[in-house]
């Protein structure tokens, strides 16, 4: 369990069923639930059930009804103080406060953009070339273009990884996943209060456990200095792994 979704329960062992639910609530706009119910160790039907439990009060049915729907009207990005206004230029008289409490039943928080985690540091001589690039030739002007290319014809065939940094009640979590690029299946995936190469390294242990024989497999990332590191090199050399990077954002 990561240690921010320990760091939920108040001097106790571990989060309670219902601190866990109400962090995998607060995630599943953004990543699948089956994941989050395996990281938090929550069984499928345990969390329907405290989902409804919590959110059991009748005699808001109609008010929650429209604070979902201005929810995801504005996209997700109002808070519960622009909803009240809303509501009450609706008509409906709510203070925010209730507002708040209803929204927090319901798992919603208004979701404020903050600047994407960008790993990349500099060229640490660690730069690879982009196998995701076809080239292509224009006839008319005889010039040469390049085109990424993302088809495959089956599994294993060109893997992307990336670092996703994001925001909890609890504080921020770093998400580094594989994606195959031929089914969009998580191949394997980490999660760490810090972005590290030991996160980086898990990640790839728990692909390789499935996976044996991925020699002529495409690796492909950013420029992030993770993936510049010489043992992240040596691991997929040793694989027969080709390693793959985009140019510099």
């Amino acid at each position: 369990m990561p240690k921010n979704i320990e760091g939920c329960s108040s001097g106790k062992k571990g989060p309670t069923t219902e601190e866990k639910v109400k962090v995998v609530r607060e995630l599943q706009p953004r990543y699948p639930l089956k994941v989050l119910l395996q990281v938090s160790g929550l069984k499928r039907s345990t969390y329907y059930y405290t989902c409804n439990k919590t959110s059991r009060d009748e005699k808001n049915d109609e008010i929650m009804n429209r604070i979902i729907e201005i929810y995801y009207h504005h996209k997700q990005r109002y808070g519960y103080r622009r909803i009240a206004l809303e509501l009450n230029k609706q008509g409906a008289v709510v203070n925010h406060k209730k507002v708040k409490r209803l929204m927090s039943v319901m798992g919603l928080y208004g979701v404020t953009p903050k600047t994407k985690y960008r790993s990349y540091k500099g060229d640490m001589n660690g730069i690879v070339r982009n196998q995701l690039l076809d080239s292509r030739t224009d006839e008319e002007n005889q010039e040469t273009y390049y085109e990424r290319n993302f088809h495959t014809s089956s599994c294993n065939e060109k893997w992307v990884t990336d670092v996703s940094e994001f925001h909890i009640a609890a504080g921020k979590l770093y998400l580094s996943p594989i994606l195959d690029l031929h089914n969009r299946e998580i191949v394997s995936y980490s999660i760490s209060s810090s972005p590290n190469f030991s996160q980086t390294i898990e990640m790839l242990d728990k692909a390789f456990e499935q996976y044996t024989d991925l020699k002529g497999l495409i690796l492909h990332s950013d420029q992030g200095w993770q993936y510049q590191m010489t043992g992240y090199h040596k691991i997929l050399k040793e694989k027969g792994i080709i390693q793959s990077m985009s140019r510099k954002g």
